[in-house]
């Protein structure tokens, strides 16, 4: 818990955006509703774009400063 790795804290925002996912589609189904499916498939689409970006943007900062440790990342502020 003390370590703050970048890739550790972006994997935890995708395992709640599943959870979310796994939530609503239970929901929907025990309620016979396909709206909770259909705003899966959107929350989907988010997770999907946030990975790419998420995944490009940890590259060029370990291009940058060769770590993906949070607490690095205090020399990038201005």
């Amino acid at each position: 818990m003390v370590k703050r790795n970048a890739l550790v804290i972006f994997m935890s925002i995708e395992l709640m955006l599943n959870s979310a996912n796994l939530l609503l589609a239970a929901f929907s189904a025990y309620r016979n509703d396909p709206a909770g499916q259909i705003f899966v498939f959107f929350i989907m689409v988010v997770a999907a774009a946030e990975v790419a970006i998420g995944l490009a943007l940890l590259v060029m900062i370990y291009r940058s400063t060769h770590t993906i440790d949070i607490n690095v990342l205090n020399k990038l502020k201005w």
